[in-house]
């Protein structure tokens, strides 16, 4: 990194309602995708915008309902 070089813009800090410990582990709650503001199709656990987790392959809303 230059020394004349800006630092790099900080991230927005979690809040409270953001996230929940789950032993060592950070889980994001659904009040924090929806801040983000769009789905990232990552398989969250808390996704609001439809998305989950099979295994390893992602599925979208239309998916979830275990007929396909």
């Amino acid at each position: 990194m230059d020394q004349n070089s800006p630092p790099a813009a900080p991230q927005a800090a979690l809040e409270s309602g953001d996230y929940y410990f789950e032993g060592p582990n950070l889980v994001f709650t659904a009040a924090y995708h929806l801040k983000r503001g769009s789905c990232c199709q990552s398989g969250y656990r808390h996704c609001p915008y439809g998305f989950a987790e099979k295994g390893t392959q992602l599925v979208g809303p239309q998916d979830q309902s275990g007929n396909g």
